[in-house]
């Protein structure tokens, strides 16, 4: 009995589903039409988050005196409240530090997935994941080699990207749940 409760609930949440859909691919296509605004915006929430997340952090080490890790809890603290403050203090060099990171990111896993695509050979589909880190290798290869000018827009397209692609799912799995309403 409870399972179908649980399920009725599920089904009539369609429409908040909905509603987030629309959020999100209205999010998309502004971060995807100024690109520039949506890295900057990324940029300062990232600053909001690693600032909190040090300031908790060092509440946290705190309670930990006694514990031999305590000043490495400690410093990582410090160092996470000092990378958020870094980030609120100076959002357009952290543009260019974040997007250097995401290049890095998109090189690395560009040249670990092809890796182990190779170690895949014998199954099938092992081409996709040869493809996703081609993929990935270009990526990191193109925002090097616009690099600076690409921290202006690169991390703002990403963001477009990732809402429009949520926006997608939640609108599908809203209309599959309306469906069963």
């Amino acid at each position: 009995m409870a399972d179908v409760a649980h399920g009725e609930k599920l089904k009539s949440s369609w429409i908040w589903l909905a509603v987030l859909a629309v959020i999100s691919i209205v999010g998309g296509l502004l971060a995807l039409f100024n690109p520039f605004a949506a890295t900057l915006a990324a940029t300062i929430m990232a600053g909001w988050v690693f600032a909190i997340l040090g300031v908790v952090q060092i509440i946290q080490s705190f309670q930990l005196r006694g514990w031999g890790g305590f000043l490495w809890a400690l410093l990582f603290g410090v160092l996470t409240l000092l990378v958020g403050i870094s980030l609120l203090a100076n959002p357009l060099a952290g543009m260019v530090s974040l997007t250097l990171l995401v290049a890095v990111l998109f090189l690395v896993t560009g040249v670990i997935k092809i890796a182990y695509s190779f170690s895949l050979r014998p199954i099938s589909g092992w081409g996709w994941v040869l493809a996703s880190g081609i993929v990935s290798l270009v990526l990191g290869i193109m925002i090097l080699g616009n690099f600076p000018w690409a921290a202006a827009s690169v991390l703002g397209i990403l963001l477009g990207v990732e809402l429009l692609s949520n926006g997608v799912l939640f609108l599908l799995v809203a209309l599959g749940l309306r469906k069963m309403a």
